[in-house]
């Protein structure tokens, strides 16, 4: 089933926020992959002996994600008239909701002092979340391709 109207495909290649949602996400997967191998090695103590690097980049990650996560939300208000929860991306937008609340988790629990062997766990609890995220955002797409293809094959 096409996620998209031939209204709202028209509104979303339209929308600034399309390309500004290109650009995003591959530079919140960079930040992904750097935070997650910083956060690994400072965990087997392998090259990274400082912990405010692994701060640094659940930092950078999660102020990515929360300009993803506004830019989409303008995103679906161009496409699907509603800032967030649209049904088209309602599963989606719930994984996003849940892989923020985790990376702000992090935050929470260094101003309340917690053990570096918890946050670092909180941290690979973010880094696994925004995974499971950004999969499923993956899998819409390729299936969205798909349908794409088989249309234009019956056409």
């Amino acid at each position: 089933m096409p996620r998209y109207t031939p209204e709202q495909l028209e509104k979303r290649n339209l929308s600034v926020w399309t390309k500004v949602q290109g650009i995003l996400a591959p530079i919140q997967f960079v930040a992904f992959i750097a935070g997650l191998a910083v956060t690994i090695l400072y965990k087997l103590d392998t090259g990274i002996d400082n912990f405010a690097w692994v701060t640094a980049f659940i930092i950078l990650k999660t102020v990515i994600f929360l300009l993803i996560f506004i830019t989409g939300a303008f995103f679906e208000k161009d496409v699907f008239d509603q800032y967030v929860f649209a049904p088209e991306f309602f599963w989606e937008d719930v994984g996003s909701t849940i892989a923020i609340v985790v990376h702000l988790a992090y935050f929470i629990l260094f101003y309340m002092g917690l053990d570096e062997n918890v946050l670092i766990w909180t941290a690979l609890l973010a880094y696994l979340s925004y995974l499971i995220n950004a999969a499923q955002f993956l899998f819409r797409l390729i299936i969205e391709k798909q349908h794409a293809r088989k249309n234009q094959n019956a056409n």
